[in-house]
């Protein structure tokens, strides 16, 4: 498909096929591509945590889910979701790196960051991911943890200390699903995001 299309067609997709898995080669270009995002100083703090057996999935949204909660009609969608994809960022790694001698820190002072990239570059990893969904004619969407869920969720998979879930990325055959109320803001123009010279 051509990039122009990918991004043309790329969307959130909150309902999928359950009796559809995502093959094992498309799983593995999907993850190949997204270690193909930039990170700063070649750090690569991510961490990818692929939940595919039914009984993971199911402990993921019982961790992330209310007990009791009855789902509604977004969860029912993703909940069907035959692929989990938690994105974890790393941020030790980042100022390990640049404390390195070719970095010219002499320290891990992390205000020394204007903005979190150990965050940013697990996030343009997810978003390759999305791409290479739609190049793969699957549907995908990336949502975030609950906070307050977090810790239960790192304890129940074993996670390493030090890796933070940015969000997770759905991944599967895409059914029918309503758009988003939220499309009705219409996208935004040129003309009012982008400024040349001054703003």
């Amino acid at each position: 498909m051509e990039f122009s299309e990918v991004v043309r067609r790329r969307r959130m997709v909150r309902a999928y096929d359950p009796t559809r898995p995502v093959p094992t080669d498309v799983r593995d270009r999907l993850l190949a591509n997204a270690l193909h995002a930039p990170s700063a100083g070649f750090s690569q703090g991510w961490g990818f945590l692929v939940l595919e057996s039914s009984a993971d999935r199911a402990l993921f949204w019982s961790l992330t889910s209310e007990p009791g909660e009855a789902a509604d009609s977004w969860l029912a969608g993703m909940a069907a979701a035959p692929m989990l994809i938690i994105c974890f960022s790393h941020k030790n790694a980042y100022l390990d790196r640049y404390a390195e001698p070719d970095k010219g820190w002499t320290d891990r002072d992390e205000t020394r960051w204007p903005v979190p990239y150990w965050d940013i570059d697990t996030g343009m990893a997810a978003l390759l991911m999305l791409q290479t969904a739609v190049d793969e004619d699957l549907g995908a969407c990336f949502f975030g943890v609950p906070p307050d869920n977090i810790p239960a969720v790192g304890t129940a998979f074993g996670v390493p200390e030090g890796f933070h879930p940015i969000g997770v990325v759905s991944v599967g055959y895409r059914m029918a699903d309503a758009p988003s109320p939220s499309l009705r803001r219409g996208r935004r123009g040129m003309d009012e995001v982008v400024h040349h010279g001054r703003w």
